[in-house]
């Protein structure tokens, strides 16, 4: 479903395993940090919200989207994590460069679940503009950061 369809902050804390005893990792883009850090802020205050201590966040900035699965794979290698969250914003511009970012992070990140026992989480915004993107960094369509970290302590409970 479209996040214009539903607000993405929006959920049944009833249906959020806990996240006690649990550590996460958190892997944030700086290139549009006015976005990221954003989607960060609804990440860490969610998994907080459901039982994650603050010394089992472990949180790495990247310099773009592109850098997230390395930075998110070296994050699994120095840490025993029960998930990874990467956050990012990725705005359509005059050249493809969009699509061809996206694919490339989503396919690293698809290959990371497979190869190692935890779950790698796709926060990355794909907006057109920046006007979609602040939308859903905490907008009127909600968070996208907390959306992730709702889907990595889901995730995380399998």
């Amino acid at each position: 479903m479209a996040s214009a369809l539903q607000n993405l902050s929006t959920y049944d804390t009833q249906k959020v395993p806990s996240g006690t005893g649990k550590v996460f990792g958190i892997v944030v883009a700086e290139w549009n940090k006015h976005i990221t850090f954003e989607l960060l802020k609804g990440c860490v205050e969610t998994l907080i919200k459901h039982g994650v201590a603050d010394n089992d966040i472990h949180v790495t900035f990247v310099p773009g989207t592109f850098e997230l699965p390395y930075a998110a794979k070296k994050l699994t290698q120095s840490h025993h994590l029960s998930s990874v969250i990467c956050l990012g914003c990725v705005i359509k511009g005059e050249t493809d460069h969009d699509v061809y970012i996206n694919t490339s992070v989503a396919n690293a990140l698809q290959n990371l679940n497979i190869q190692f026992d935890i779950p790698f989480i796709f926060g990355v915004l794909t907006p057109n503009n920046e006007q979609q993107a602040l939308d859903r960094a905490g907008g009127v369509h909600g968070n996208k950061g907390v959306e992730a970290a709702v889907t990595a302590l889901k995730m995380s409970a399998i």
